[in-house]
C-alpha cells in the first residue's frame, strides 16, 4: 500500500490571506489575532487602544519570526463611528493588496434589568454588537465581491443568541446576539453565489475582559459550573480550532451556521 501523501490540516492555513479582525485589543481578540497570524493570515487589527495594539503587534511578530509590518497593522478606531468600516478594509487593500476574512469580534455586555434599562444604552449595545458588525461585512463584501475574491466572514455570536440570559439580566446583549446569529443566516444566503461565506462562532463562557466580574466572584463562578454540562468554563485555546475551521478552506461548503464551542450549553 502506498503512503498517504495528502496533509488534511493544510485546509485548516491561512497563508497568503489577509484578515481584519476588530476588537483586538484584549481577550478573544487578542488570542484571535495571534491564531489567524499563527496560521499564516496578515491581520489588520482595530480597536481604540492604540498601545494595546502596537504591544499585540510586536508580541505576535515576535512569536511567529515575522515582520511586524507584514504580519499586523494596528488600526485604533471606533467601529461605531461614520466611516470606520470602509477605512478597515482600505487599510487591508492598500497595505497588503486583498482582503479575504473579516472577523467582527467587538463586543459590549451591560448587566441590568430591562425594567432599569434606558432606550439609549439599549440602542448604544446593539449599534456596536450588531450594526457595527453588518456595516464593516457589507464594505468588506462589496469590497470582496468588486476584486472577484472569495472571502470569508466570522461573527463573534455568544451562547446568549439562542437563549436568554435569565439571572444574568443581559437584554441588549441577548437581544444583539441572537440577531447576529440571524443576520449570519442572511448574509450568508445573499452572499453564498458571489463565493461569500458567511458563518458565526458562538462562545460560551470564556474568561476575558468582558466576563472578568463573573469570573471574580464566587455565584458567576457557581452558576457556569452549574449549568454548563461540561462543568467547567471554557479555557485558553478552546476556541481556536472553531475559529481556523471557519476561517479557513477546512469549511469551504460551511456558510450560514452558528459554531457552538460552549461545554453544552446551547444542547439543554
Amino acid at each position: 500500500m502506498s503512503a498517504m501523501t495528502h496533509d488534511p490540516t493544510q485546509a485548516f492555513r491561512l497563508d497568503g490571506k489577509v484578515a481584519i479582525l476588530t476588537g483586538a485589543s484584549s481577550g478573544l481578540g487578542a488570542r484571535f489575532a495571534a491564531v489567524l497570524a499563527g496560521a499564516g493570515a496578515s491581520v489588520v487589527v482595530a480597536a481604540r487602544r492604540e498601545a494595546r495594539l502596537t504591544e499585540l503587534r510586536d508580541s505576535i511578530a515576535a512569536e511567529t519570526g515575522r515582520s511586524p509590518n507584514d504580519v499586523i497593522v494596528p488600526v485604533a478606531c471606533d467601529i461605531t463611528e461614520p466611516g470606520s468600516a470602509e477605512h478597515l478594509v482600505a487599510t487591508a487593500a492598500e497595505h497588503f493588496g486583498q482582503l479575504d476574512i473579516v472577523v467582527n469580534n467587538a463586543g459590549i455586555s451591560r448587566v441590568l434589568a430591562a425594567i432599569d434599562d434606558t432606550s439609549d444604552g439599549f440602542e448604544a449595545e446593539l449599534r456596536i454588537n450588531l450594526m457595527a458588525p453588518y456595516e464593516l461585512s457589507r464594505k468588506a463584501a462589496a469590497h470582496m465581491i468588486e476584486a472577484e475574491r472569495p472571502g470569508v466572514i466570522v461573527n463573534i455570536g455568544s451562547v446568549l443568541g439562542a437563549g436568554g440570559g435569565g439571572r444574568l439580566k443581559v437584554p441588549g446583549y441577548a437581544a444583539a446576539k441572537g440577531g447576529l446569529h440571524n443576520l449570519t443566516r442572511e448574509l450568508a444566503s445573499q452572499w453564498a453565489r458571489k463565493n461569500i461565506r458567511v458563518n458565526a462562532l458562538a462562545p460560551g463562557w470564556f474568561s476575558s475582559e468582558m466576563t472578568s466580574d463573573m469570573f471574580r466572584s464566587d455565584s458567576g463562578q457557581n452558576y457556569i459550573t452549574a449549568n454548563a454540562p461540561m462543568g467547567r468554563p471554557g479555557e485558553s485555546g478552546e476556541l481556536d480550532g472553531g475559529l481556523l475551521y471557519l476561517c479557513s478552506d477546512a469549511s469551504s461548503y460551511v456558510t450560514g451556521q452558528v459554531l457552538f464551542v460552549d461545554g453544552g450549553w446551547s444542547a439543554i
